[in-house]
């Protein structure tokens, strides 16, 4: 079980969910869960954004094809594929509605974001809470809110039980971090098991809107840094 901040390889991320992610959005890919891959580098392709100190993700829906990106400006994101079925946005969307309009327990979603070719970030696991469409660029997209939650917490603590669960931190702070520490742990110059790791935990009031309070430690570190805080 991967903790929330741990730097992975696309190959490992795959492995985590026992499948060859081929897409962006993946209703129940988990049975009891779904999964998304997130992006806000430059030139990504939908406008993803992170907002209230990381606990907020607004995630745009896909399009149905490929073709259906190179042309954003004429095609709508479709609810339905052709022969009537539920797109991935359109399943995405009904849970979002059920949770929102009927009080159903919210979807549980597993975020992955890339950070650079083959480099990955698990965010951790958020409640889709609700779901709308809206205007952009004269078509209308899909837009999801996800809220990050603590549910998962018990299951890493089983496996690493000195880690602390900490909000997302910003893409273009990850960016900076990554930049700063050359991908590697900035105790050791490891660049295996990396964790984006808070200096001032945020549980005691430390930021995730700055590269000052973030720094890479491989788990070892991560680990060691925590015991001495505790």
């Amino acid at each position: 079980m991967i903790e929330p901040g741990s730097v992975i390889s696309y190959l490992t991320m795959c492995q985590e969910e026992g499948v060859n992610l081929q897409r962006g959005m993946n209703f129940r890919l988990g049975g009891s869960y779904s999964v998304i891959l997130m992006s806000v580098r430059r030139g990504a392709p939908y406008a993803d954004r992170i907002e209230e100190n990381g606990a907020v993700l607004i995630y745009e829906g896909h399009n149905l094809t490929k073709a259906q990106a190179k042309i954003p400006e004429t095609e709508d994101q479709p609810m339905r594929n052709p022969g009537g079925t539920l797109t991935q946005n359109g399943k995405f969307h009904d849970a979002a509605m059920r949770h929102r309009d009927k009080g159903t327990e919210p979807e549980f979603v597993r975020v992955y974001e890339k950070i650079r070719a083959s480099i990955w970030v698990y965010n951790g696991l958020f409640h889709l809470v609700d779901a709308w469409q809206e205007d952009s660029d004269n078509r209308q997209v899909f837009k999801f809110r996800l809220e990050i939650t603590d549910d998962d917490l018990e299951q890493v603590q089983r496996v690493q039980p000195d880690l602390e669960h900490t909000r997302m931190i910003p893409s273009s702070v990850k960016q900076e971090v990554w930049a700063r520490d050359g991908g590697k742990c900035r105790m050791c110059g490891s660049t295996e098991n990396l964790h984006f790791d808070h200096i001032l935990p945020f549980s005691k009031g430390g930021t995730s809107l700055t590269a000052k309070n973030i720094q890479l430690l491989c788990a070892k570190h991560n680990l060691q840094k925590h015991d001495k805080i505790q």
